[in-house]
């Protein structure tokens, strides 16, 4: 384990409510068992929905919202240059953090006025890609310029994030590592049974997704595609596991067109759930190295997932296959409504893919795996 005593670390934040604050949460903890003296910058709802504290990090309310407000901008680049200025290295999550914590450490000043080895080194992942037109994707695309321009590393969770950063001119981009937090031992066959008796599934197959119910998660592709498994006998039960913005929409959808899908709101028991399902399903419109990915590796359950994002590179896909899952395009509703009937009519492939999940997730990177590498990192950096 790399030694981090004493160093002062800023791990800044935006608006989060999964996959990024509890990536932000593992990395305090891993930092300051690792002997760092970490403080966590970000709005007061996150620390309430991920208590960073506990970890032994201190916390900061900085107000950096969801979407370009400027005068919120404004007052939140003025706090962070309070905060941010005896750190040793900052490091930001997300493209609006990365882009205020680059403006609030001076990296967007040119070249030669900058403060030199006086400045704090600013580290930048970028765990999204770009999906907002109009203005808004305006102003996002001008935080992409900055964060290329003024952070000393960026690492992207995909590798189109990367290529991208790279076109831009970024010094120096690399891999993020994202690995989701152990969750124990796999649940057995009595959960499975359990949580089937308790969805009263009988003889119905069970297919399961989760993650947020909002446009990036391609939730109306898969709504499409399970007007298609309706027609099956016997038919399956889509379960949808989360809550977010689309839930009344999703919801009218469902009760109009009599669609075989339960939303099961946010839930604790996931593993379980997983454990219980016949094939696991990701629509995304874009990932990067989505956490549920990881756990339905561990859970060794067959998968169906669009090629998006870092996706393939999660499951080992290459040229000559889809690696350890079914991969289909995004927003093509019948190629995934045909993914999942393969997988429930040939139980010999999904006994395939189910153990090919299982070998994929023995080779997916620890937290301590993640740390360590931003240790490495972050030392390189001050040296």
């Amino acid at each position: 384990m790399r030694k981090l005593d004493g160093l002062k670390v800023a791990l800044v934040l935006g608006t989060a409510a999964g996959g990024v604050g509890r990536h932000v949460r593992s990395i305090a903890g891993g930092l300051v068992r690792r002997g760092a003296r970490v403080v966590v910058c970000g709005p007061a709802a996150t620390e309430e929905l991920f208590r960073f504290t506990e970890t032994g990090a201190w916390f900061a309310p900085v107000d950096v919202t969801d979407r370009p407000r400027p005068p919120a901008d404004l007052r939140a680049v003025a706090a962070l240059r309070t905060l941010l200025r005896d750190a040793d290295v900052v490091h930001a999550h997300g493209l609006r953090a990365g882009g205020l914590a680059v403006t609030a450490c001076g990296g967007i000043v040119p070249g030669p006025l900058r403060l030199g080895r006086g400045r704090v080194p600013v580290v930048v992942t970028l765990h999204n890609a770009l999906l907002t037109g109009g203005l808004t994707g305006a102003a996002y695309g001008v935080l992409e310029r900055i964060v290329a321009s003024g952070a000393d590393q960026v690492l992207g969770v995909s590798p189109d994030l990367e290529e991208r950063m790279l076109e831009l001119g970024a010094r120096h981009v690399a891999h993020a590592l994202v690995p989701a937090p152990a969750t124990g031992a796999r649940p057995g066959p009595e959960a499975r049974e359990r949580l089937r008796a308790a969805l009263r599934l009988g003889d119905r197959p069970l297919i399961i997704t989760v993650g947020r119910l909002a446009e990036q998660k391609g939730l109306p592709m898969l709504l499409d595609a399970a007007a298609g498994w309706a027609r099956r006998d016997p038919v399956p039960l889509v379960a949808i596991v989360g809550d977010g913005p689309l839930e009344a929409e999703l919801r009218a959808r469902i009760d109009a067109e009599g669609l075989p899908v339960r939303l099961l709101g946010r839930r604790s028991d996931v593993p379980g759930l997983l454990a219980a399902a016949d094939v696991a399903v990701v629509s995304s419109v874009w990932e990067g190295q989505p956490l549920i990915v990881q756990e339905i590796l561990r859970a060794g359950r067959p998968l169906v997932a669009t090629r998006v994002g870092g996706v393939p590179a999660m499951l080992g896909a290459g040229e000559s296959g889809d690696g350890a899952g079914l991969l289909v395009p995004s927003g093509d509703a019948a190629a995934l409504e045909r993914a999942v009937a393969r997988v429930l009519d040939d139980p010999a492939l999904a006994a395939r893919l189910a153990e090919s999940a299982a070998r994929r997730a023995a080779t997916l990177p620890t937290e301590d795996d993640a740390v360590e590498a931003l240790a490495l990192l972050y030392r390189g950096l001050r040296s």
